[in-house]
């Protein structure tokens, strides 16, 4: 087998570029898939932000994606999408009209306003930007990208909550055939380990986020989260199918982000298939969710400090 990086670039077909202002604490992330992916997305959280979602119904026309864009920024950071559009124009790359080449670029954003400074945000520039960044290269995780500005357990706000970014993660099965991950973190809930069951990052409060919630009669204005990500195959399916896939990689959503898909977040992941051998689309869920998960933890790990919120990654050093 062939030696992975532990990333959703070991996918063929896929490259991964971030941008990103430290000073603002945002940015944005584009997995770019030149030759087109056939795609799909469910999108689960009660306060979404998303671009050319509709687009991939099974019943409607176009069948592949040419980019998926991630960004901080809330609203506003769907602009980076049209600095992907205009990179992808200028590489002749998108879907053939009589007039142009379109090229076609779905996104999701998440709330990022509260860390930083919030009057900047993912433009067009920066997702132009990003894409001269890609690479088919191990991805750079952590405080990067779109997970720039995100942070975990926040359902006593910011004070109490802990810095989260990017993660990504891959997973080899037969014939050459790679699922990988890539995900931005930036939940309402805490992260826990999926294996063992303990929890990782989140709340910094003895009282975890679920015991918070069953005594909670009200909850406090808690819009400033979303969890938006990516799962890829080198594999031939259709959009129905990898409509599937997206809807099952949000197990692993489940399985480490406690709670997840409330009213206060976004949580929305796209599936591309690159295409190459058939297999059974049960199989690629099931490590998909796996990926996925293994991604929302190493994204919380690579994490360091911003924004006056301690991280993982450096945490143990100021200690």
């Amino acid at each position: 087998m062939t030696k992975l990086n532990n990333s959703i670039t070991d996918v063929p077909g896929i490259e991964v570029g971030h941008a990103q202002n430290m000073d603002a604490l945002t940015g944005c992330t584009v997995v770019l898939s030149r030759k087109g992916a056939v795609a799909g997305v469910d999108v689960r959280g009660g306060a979404p932000g998303t671009r050319e979602t509709d687009l991939l119904n099974p019943g409607n026309m176009v069948q592949k994606v040419h980019a998926v864009m991630l960004a901080g920024g809330s609203a506003f950071g769907l602009d980076a999408a049209s600095g992907v559009m205009r990179y992808l124009e200028e590489k002749q790359v998108g879907f053939k009209t009589r007039e142009a080449l379109v090229p076609i670029v779905p996104s999701a954003i998440l709330y990022d306003l509260d860390l930083g400074q919030s009057h900047i945000r993912p433009d067009a520039e920066m997702g132009y930007q990003a894409c001269v960044n890609a690479s088919k290269k191990e991805t750079a995780e952590g405080v990067v990208g779109a997970g720039t500005g995100a942070s975990v357990g926040k359902m006593l706000g910011m004070k109490q909550a802990m810095k989260s970014g990017i993660g990504s993660a891959s997973i080899q099965l037969g014939r050459g055939i790679v699922v990988g991950a890539i995900v931005a973190v930036n939940a309402l809930g805490d992260i826990y380990d999926p294996d063992t069951g303990a929890f990782v990052a989140g709340i910094r409060n003895k009282k975890k986020t679920q015991e918070w919630l069953k005594t909670a009669s009200r909850l406090p204005m808690l819009r400033r989260n979303t969890v938006i990500g990516v799962v890829a195959v080198n594999a031939k399916f259709s959009k129905a199918d990898m409509t599937r896939v997206a809807e099952m990689a949000h197990d692993g959503m489940a399985r480490t982000i406690r709670p997840t898909h409330t009213q206060f977040d976004g949580d929305t992941i796209f599936a591309l298939a690159t295409g190459g051998k058939s297999i059974d689309l049960s199989t690629v869920g099931a490590f998909a969710a796996e990926a996925f998960a293994q991604a929302v933890v190493r994204a919380v790990q690579a994490s360091v400090s911003a924004g006056g919120l301690p991280g993982l990654a450096d945490s143990a050093d100021k200690e």
